[in-house]
């Protein structure tokens, strides 16, 4: 956890107190359920919630000093616990394992973080729309292989962000969902020691579902999976960031981001605007798949239990989510105040002397009875001049003068194939498509 990346709210879910809160939680919602079983006595639940009421500070070093004589948390937790509620203590805990705790704890605290990842896409979805909107018909060049391909409008480019967002919106709900699991079944996970009727009222009062076999652990199965949809998400937004890392070139400037009144670019060059937040945000998404693979190596533990993941959890699962929820809110910023220069769009597309139209010309050709291998031809004997001009010749004026040309097709249908409307014309399609749900 690095404050340079942390957001207070996400930072909160995962201090020790909040953990030792629900650890509490857990144990005095168990215990009411084993009395109401008759398995402990009222008074001994009715005592924890007391002291509850109370709003006690969780005294963090004090569990600490136990644990450093325990070198156990939980029973250094349970001993601290002791110590303030007195004899009634002695029932929590019953026929529980350390594992009931700890997973359902962690489960409470993903979920957790799953809510503040999804309002985080939420916001990102809200400023993408509403940005898509604003440069729905704003022309520009679309790229294949870093190169001019055929032109597209801005507003498509961020549809294609909200869409991919949108998705990774359902992945992490889904994922939310999988890992909302409970498991109080006791050791080895069979309920000897324990009713399964504990582990249910437990579940309801944490929001959780019930984990059908817990072998005394959560299957890790469960924290592979949202710890990749967290990766996915991370990559969704490295690939935005590196959109406009490329936007901002100084050879390309079709777009950049905000720079402030005040800011600097390079301790040696007045000049730089460099794109150091989208720069700043491929780094953080690097970081983020970084904990995908440990969360998968963590699936094969041996036989109903061993703790080789819990290292790697106390690790993977605060950063993962605190370093995508920074990057998340950074992104947001990013495009709402990005900076986008249409003029620039349009001198860019039409660098280099119309070729961004040549597909319509081989087409016309086919369809005027030319083989689509002499239009090919013909169509790039012609762009390869222009390209070799660095756009100082014009496409269709050559196309125009080249007699294969003029003889299948007449210089008016020629010079329709040039208009840029024509690309365009399906952007409503596409933007209903995106944006029809929500």
């Amino acid at each position: 956890m690095i404050p340079r990346y942390s957001r207070p709210d996400m930072v909160a879910l995962w201090m020790p107190e909040a953990r030792f809160r629900i650890w509490f939680e857990i144990e005095a919602h168990a215990t009411d359920a084993l009395a109401d079983l008759g398995v402990v006595p009222k008074e001994a639940a009715a005592a924890l919630w007391a002291w509850w009421a109370t709003n006690p500070i969780i005294d963090v070093p004090a569990i600490d000093a136990i644990e450093a004589v325990t070198k156990h948390d939980v029973i250094a937790f349970l001993t601290w616990v002791a110590e303030q509620v007195g004899d009634e203590a002695r029932f929590m805990h019953q026929g529980m394992t350390s594992s009931d705790v700890l997973d359902t704890c962690l489960s409470v605290q993903l979920a957790r973080a799953a809510d503040l990842l999804i309002a985080d896409i939420d916001a990102l979805l809200a400023v993408l729309k509403r940005r898509a909107i604003e440069h729905k018909l704003t022309p520009t060049i679309g790229r294949s292989h870093g190169i001019h391909a055929e032109p597209v409008t801005f507003g498509l480019k961020l549809a294609q962000a909200y869409a991919e967002f949108d998705r990774n919106r359902a992945r992490l709900v889904a994922a939310r969902a999988d890992i909302a699991t409970c498991a109080v079944s006791g050791a080895v996970g069979t309920f000897a020691n324990i009713d399964p009727a504990v582990e249910a009222h437990v579940a309801t009062k944490l929001g959780l579902s019930i984990e059908p076999v817990s072998t005394q652990v959560i299957p890790r199965d469960r924290h592979a999976m949202f710890f990749a949809t967290l990766g996915v998400i991370a990559s969704s937004v490295e690939r935005l960031a590196t959109e406009i890392r490329h936007l901002q070139r100084t050879e390309v400037l079709e777009a950049e981001e905000y720079f402030s009144p005040g800011q600097k670019g390079s301790s040696a060059m007045p000049h730089k605007r460099n794109p150091v937040l989208t720069e700043n945000l491929t780094g953080l998404a690097r970081m983020v798949r970084g904990y995908v693979t440990p969360a998968l190596e963590n699936v094969a533990l041996w036989h109903e239990r061993d703790i080789s993941h819990s290292s790697v959890e106390r690790y993977i699962g605060p950063d993962a989510t605190i370093t995508l929820d920074f990057a998340l809110a950074r992104l947001t910023g990013v495009m709402d105040k990005l900076l986008v220069y249409p003029a620039r769009m349009e001198k860019n597309m039409n660098k280099m002397g119309g070729l961004v139209h040549s597909q319509r010309v081989l087409l016309a050709l086919t369809q005027a009875g030319v083989s689509r291998e002499d239009s090919y031809r013909i169509v790039q004997r012609n762009a390869m001049r222009v390209w070799e001009s660095d756009g100082a010749l014009s496409l269709l004026d050559l196309l125009k003068a080249d007699p294969e040309v003029t003889a299948a097709l007449p210089a008016a249908e020629i010079e329709d194939k040039f208009d840029l409307g024509y690309h365009l014309k399906h952007v409503d399609t596409i933007f209903d498509r995106v944006f029809a749900r929500s």
